[in-house]
């Protein structure tokens, strides 16, 4: 039979409740109102904003607004603000967020200081709860608005419209004007391209704004981000639509710039660098039929042993994140000093163990929360309980661990009295044997008198039940039902369920048969019902300390961690590095953590690179007793330039030395750096308009814009997407940037083969302060007897040598001091199965590039009759250049002319 249930409305009037706050939604049709901040009197969360009065003009407060943008969406956040002071607009990437307590989230709005917070109406009930109290605190206005207001298709195309980015700079239109000025059109189309105004183009103006887009940030990996722009950018067109009365939408908006919004507590890497320096790396299944992936060889793969989700989250947020805090840092090298300690290793394998059963804690509690709870959860709950107990014993026996921040927060959060006893209440209540046949939480006997009556009823009414049916079966029509069944109810008595014939099913509907009513109601929900009450009994009794158990497992998940570093440091020799205030990296025999475990023999090496020594400055920075000169300081630059023959590890080298401030090696000393940006890889897409030039081009536009003097930039062979004279300029261009920004210089570590900007002094290498380098090779001849490099430029004074015939070379990537102005790319090529004889026609025109004499080539292949035409034809020309016209009669030049071009055709025939 069919079960209808009524289920009575709530009133229309009646307000909705957040949380603490009320929060009213009103249609979509309505959304388009914006509103501000008020007084310091509490608001209402509205899709309209509020319209109070204030005693300042709508001028000055709408110019006083910090607006802020958040789009958060599984676990993940983005967000955009506008600064109207520096009219800025300011981005954050995508990012990881903890679900658990929001840190990010709180460090952004602390820094932020908004007064205007919106976030998408899709974002969780906890995010939208944090920037909610953060507002209500501050006195701020919070909105919640709809989640199309934060679509990344909506955004990308809002943010195409933005002016900064469609129109080309004053100065090139300026350029454009005098050259065409100056120049007469080639061609009907290129007349056209004239006439048009390049300004008023929209196809051309989305086109220079999607090039230079990514200038500003890496916004096509970025959804949220850019949906939350998009969002941004529509409401500040609304808002001055409004009170400028003039819509001319996002392009009309004053926005002079877009950076990066720097965290001041976490490094800033993004996904370019993440991707270049393999920080991550998602391999995908081998079926392609799945979207499944997995962690390949990478940083975080390779240091990644937690034994916790929860651990394994925090250490993929610590790795997006580094933190900034050096006392942080400090604290966490302590711990893991302490935990690679050799009488501590015991006890350390055995409690990284024991973490196994520590559970999501935070996610059971919730579940709880909204009844979602089964059998699972409260098991995960007692292992919790009595594994947290053991870890805080295992822990505090530890060796010189009384001083550890992450022991002493241990010890002090896990409160193993009444963990031990949460869990021994959870098992007195919950029969766990029946509990997994029910699939379903079930309670033990004894417990509830009431529910222990009911389950008696329950167990033995199945005897009842069938002399039940077999009564009343003759009382009823053979022609009504063939079948039926009896069930009890303890609320309603017996019930009699009956097959629903078809005639029932159509218009007239079901017949009732004198005396019969019907009703429908599973038989078990009695029985659920009261032990639903006794589950929930037992809850409120442990959500009393929710929050001591969510902060201890939150402590778990920290110590998952650090166990998990010093587990890589005894298995891959890693050592502490002195942490310093100042802007320097002194690295002593630096491995790359990735390579080395690839390879038979890693060449270590060293690095030296100080922030803040650009052009006329000159930072003291103090350091081991060898890295000192004779005042004190180190004598080290801001940028280092390597140089070497292909394929010889110089993006190795590169790459490990900002490797190392995540992993450090056999011995450092190391500065903050608070952001880190790479020109390693280019990640080409057949969905971007750029070219592979083009995306370098942005990412190195990118680390101009938003680097400081401790950020580290790593430049590997910019340049050579394009003409080899435009590219060795641009990188030259990069280069003195840099340096000409004095202290606040950033570290720069770059490679090139453009050689020809050290002998043309256009990087002039006694005049900069540049650290140059090499990887060596070695020349050997075919014997095997090693070639000293004695050949060397007095220009530069740095060594040089040419490989000569019969002569070999090995790499032997080992970084050495000086120049090396010969890639030796002919030798790799025949290293690495070119062909011999490409290897020496190759070979054979480097040599007459070198000396210049590459009209050899004309030669070559000439027949005797190819060459006696070459003769005539250079006799003919002779005699034409011996021709004095000015000497003939103007009016006799072309007869004669004809004349002898005639007789030298005759001839030739």
């Amino acid at each position: 039979m069919s079960d209808y249930r009524h289920v009575s409305p709530s009133t229309p009037s009646e307000p909705a409740t957040h949380g603490k706050r009320k929060i009213t939604a009103e249609p979509e049709s309505g959304s388009e109102g914006e509103g501000g901040p008020d007084d310091n009197r509490k608001k209402k969360v509205r899709w309209d904003g509020p319209t109070d009065d204030d005693d300042t003009s709508e001028e000055t407060n709408r110019a006083e607004k910090v607006r802020l943008f958040f789009h958060a969406c599984s676990g993940r956040i983005g967000c955009s603000y506008y600064d109207p002071v520096k009219c800025l607009v300011y981005v954050l990437e995508d990012t990881q967020e903890d679900g658990s307590h929001y840190d990010l989230t709180k460090m952004l709005l602390e820094q932020a200081s908004p007064n205007v917070v919106l976030v998408s109406s899709k974002a969780d009930d906890e995010f939208i709860d944090v920037c909610s109290d953060f507002m209500d605190q501050s006195g701020g206005f919070f909105q919640i608005r709809p989640y199309k207001d934060f679509a990344p298709n909506k955004g990308r195309s809002s943010l195409l419209s933005l002016g900064l980015l469609s129109h080309l700079p004053a100065e090139d239109m300026q350029e454009m004007e005098e050259i065409y000025a100056h120049s007469e059109p080639r061609n009907a189309y290129e007349f056209m391209e004239r006439r048009r105004d390049v300004d008023g183009d929209p196809t051309m103006k989305r086109w220079n704004a999607a090039v230079r887009m990514s200038n500003f940030a890496a916004l096509d990996t970025s959804p949220l981000c850019l949906g939350s722009m998009g969002a941004l950018l529509d409401y500040l067109a609304r808002e001055r639509a409004v009170g400028d009365l003039e819509d001319e939408g996002v392009g009309g908006l004053e926005v002079r710039g877009i950076e990066m919004f720097s965290l001041d507590q976490v490094m800033q890497i993004n996904a370019d660098a993440l991707f270049s320096l393999q920080i991550f790396e998602n391999e995908s299944h081998a079926s392609i039929h799945s979207d499944r992936t997995k962690e390949g060889l990478s940083l975080f793969g390779i240091l990644n042993n937690t034994k916790t989700t929860l651990g394994r989250d925090l250490m993929r947020t610590w790795f997006l994140r580094p933190s900034l805090s050096l006392s942080t840092i400090i604290a966490r090298h302590d711990a893991v000093a302490c935990f690679t300690r050799t009488e501590n290793l015991d006890a350390v394998n055995t409690l990284h163990n024991q973490l196994k059963g520590i559970k999501n804690v935070p996610k059971i509690l919730a579940a709880m929360r909204t009844g979602k709870a089964g059998v699972a959860d409260w098991q995960g709950l007692v292992k919790f309980a009595f594994s947290s107990a053991l870890i805080r014993d295992n822990v505090a026996e530890m060796s010189m661990g009384r001083d550890v921040e992450i022991v002493k927060k241990l010890v002090t959060a896990f409160d193993a009295a009444n963990f031990k006893g949460i869990a021994a209440i959870v098992n007195e209540i919950i029969d766990w044997e029946d509990s997994s046949t029910a699939g379903r939480v079930c309670v033990r006997p004894h417990i509830d008198e009431e529910l222990d009556n009911r389950k008696h009823l329950y167990n033995g009414i199945d005897a009842v039940l069938s002399k039940v049916a077999h009564d009343i079966s003759p009382t009823v029509p053979d022609d009504y039902a063939t079948s039926l069944n009896a069930v009890y109810f303890p609320q309603l008595g017996f019930l009699v369920c009956v097959p629903m014939l078809d005639e029932w099913k159509s218009g007239q509907g079901i017949q009732v048969l004198d005396g019969w009513t019907f009703q429908s109601e599973s038989y078990n929900y009695s029985l659920e019902d009261r032990e639903i009450e006794i589950m929930q009994e037992l809850q409120e009794k442990i959500m009393v300390d929710d929050e001591i158990m969510s902060q201890a497992c939150a402590i778990c998940a920290e110590l998952d961690c650090l166990l998990s570093f010093a587990e890589a440091s005894v298995a891959f020799n890693y050592r502490r590095p002195q942490m310093t205030e100042e802007n320097v990296i002194i690295i002593k025999q630096g491995r790359h953590p990735l390579q080395e475990q690839v390879v038979d023999t890693f060449v270590p090496n060293d690095s030296l690179v100080v922030g803040g020594a650009g052009i006329g400055s000159f930072p003291i920075v103090h350091g081991e007793d060898d890295d000192l000169s004779s005042d004190g300081t180190i004598l080290g630059n801001s940028v280092m330039i390597c140089t070497g023959a292909n394929a010889c590890g110089k993006s190795v080298y590169l790459k490990q030395t900002a490797l190392i401030h995540y992993v450090p090696t056999e011995s450092a000393t190391l500065g903050l750096v608070d952001k880190i940006f790479t020109r390693v890889q280019t990640r080409e897409s057949v969905s971007k308009v750029q070219s592979a030039f083009m995306i370098d081009l942005n990412q190195v536009s990118l680390a101009l814009r938003n680097s400081t003097a401790r950020s580290l930039i790593l430049l590997d062979e910019f340049g050579k997407g394009t003409k080899s004279t435009d590219g060795a300029g641009l990188f030259c261009g990069v280069i003195k940037h840099l340096l000409d920004r004095g202290v606040e210089c950033p570290k720069v570590l770059a490679t090139t083969h453009f050689h020809d900007v050290f002998r043309s002094a256009m990087l002039e290498p006694h005049m900069l302060p540049i650290s140059f380098v090499h990887m060596e090779v070695m020349f050997s001849t075919s014997s095997g007897e090693v070639v000293p490099m004695s050949d060397s430029s007095s220009e530069t004074g740095f060594s040089q040598r040419t490989l000569a015939k019969g002569e070999q070379f090995t790499y032997l990537y080992r970084v050495a001091n000086g120049l090396s102005l010969d890639s030796h790319a002919v030798q790799c090529a025949k290293i690495f199965g070119i062909p011999t004889h490409v290897v020496e026609r190759a070979q054979y025109i480097h040599d007459l590039l070198v000396s210049h004499e590459i009209t050899h080539l004309l030669d070559e292949g000439m027949t005797e009759d190819d060459e006696h035409d070459m003769e005539m034809s250079e006799e003919v020309c002779r005699r034409f250049l011996n021709w004095d016209l000015e000497e003939e009669d103007a009016k006799h030049v072309k007869i004669q002319l004809a004349e002898v071009l005639g007789r030298e055709a005759s001839e030739q025939s």
